[in-house]
């Protein structure tokens, strides 16, 4: 989308209530515009030079346990460990999860 669109203004009442963006726009101002999604140096170190998954490297470097992360996804531990093993393919819902429980967006943690 080249062209620039004019933002419409919804009104209630005479003010304003909300605003119309284009979508493109509003990936990129809530950050989840894919071409933006980053990787800390930090984790990608933990992940390439531990050779770990990217959840694991993530919950490691935030200082989190499993036990902490599986509580807030609802799941066992051993159930979360089995998520973050390096050759595990959780359901996309799943990582949605486990990127809330995180504070991270989906596309990070996956490679």
């Amino acid at each position: 989308m080249n062209t620039p669109t004019k933002h419409q203004i919804i009104e209630h009442g005479g003010h304003p209530m909300f605003v119309i963006v284009p979508y493109d726009e509003y990936l990129e101002l809530t950050g989840q515009d894919d071409d933006n999604v980053t990787i800390p140096l930090e984790v990608a170190k933990i992940a390439t030079l531990e050779d770990k998954s990217l959840i694991r490297a993530w919950r490691e470097h935030l200082g989190m346990t499993q036990e902490q992360v599986a509580g807030l996804v609802g799941v066992s531990r051993a159930a979360y460990g089995q998520m973050e093993a390096r050759d595990a393919k959780p359901r996309r819902a799943t990582l949605g999860k486990i990127a809330a429980a995180l504070g991270v967006q989906v596309d990070q943690l996956t490679e």
